[in-house]
């Protein structure tokens, strides 16, 4: 088996056939597409890297990233930093009438709810029990969603500060597919746009507590009318909690405000 796989998911375009990985390595399996779950089958490896192009996955993170999961061997999955514009930028923390906020750059060593959209690594043994992607939701939310999924599935994420990727700068001012530039979508500046408050409702509504939704949608009352359409998402929610492991504990562990114990 080996022991990475680097999923570098991409848009069709001019620069897409001429992608080629930076490094090989018996031990690494490298996957160019654009299809999230066409390739998931494929993926053979103990840990699985999925990435953004704009995100540089060299020898130097690989290796510290096999001396983390051997470090906490009780993580399914970590949320790399990512170091871009001289800042470094960790993971998403469940936040209240917010939805989501980044954590602090200055974090030390936490769990958290998700990784930033960019990239995230995940054990296939966590992955065989979590499914597929959602791929109605835009892409900033696709490592989101499957990330709280995984938590109800047991999956713990976790945030290492010295575990960091670079960007590549010189693709941080490129769109993404939505308004936001890739800076934005790295320092979670995307979560605050108008064009992203549905998409973060229905993640809410699928994977989180129900006070959660309603503080979201407090703060938010264009989603109201959103209560109306969720056949399809209660499908999902149950599918995704009708055996879940997520306890009140670790939702306060990922949740950028705790409660006192």
């Amino acid at each position: 088996m080996r022991q990475f796989d680097v999923f570098v998911f991409d848009e069709p375009g001019e620069d897409f056939d001429r992608w080629a990985p930076p490094f090989t390595d018996p031990a690494l399996g490298w996957f160019h597409t654009n299809r999230w779950n066409g390739d998931l089958e494929k993926l053979e490896a103990e840990w699985i890297v999925f990435a953004h192009p704009s995100i540089k996955i060299d020898r130097d993170f690989l290796n510290e990233l096999a001396i983390e999961t051997d470090s906490f061997p009780m993580v399914d999955a970590f949320a790399p930093r990512v170091k871009a514009r001289d800042h470094f930028f960790g993971g998403l923390a469940v936040d209240g009438s917010r939805g989501f906020s980044p954590i602090g750059e200055e974090e030390e060593l936490r769990y958290v709810a998700a990784p930033i959209p960019l990239i995230g690594v995940f054990s296939r043994r966590i992955i065989q029990r979590t499914g597929l992607f959602d791929l109605t939701l835009p892409k900033e939310f696709r490592l989101m969603d499957y990330s709280l999924r995984m938590a109800h599935a047991g999956g713990k994420m976790f945030s290492v500060p010295y575990l960091v990727a670079h960007a590549n700068e010189n693709d941080l001012g490129e769109a993404t597919g939505t308004s936001n530039d890739l800076f934005k979508v790295i320092d979670g500046e995307f979560l605050k746009a108008e064009s992203s408050v549905h998409p973060l409702w229905n993640v809410l509504y699928t994977t989180l507590p129900v006070s959660n939704l309603m503080k979201f949608t407090a703060c938010h009352p264009t989603t109201v009318l959103d209560f109306f359409k969720t056949r399809e998402l209660k499908i999902k929610r149950d599918k995704a909690t009708a055996l879940s492991k997520l306890t009140e504990k670790h939702l306060r562990d990922i949740s950028a405000k705790r409660k006192s114990r």
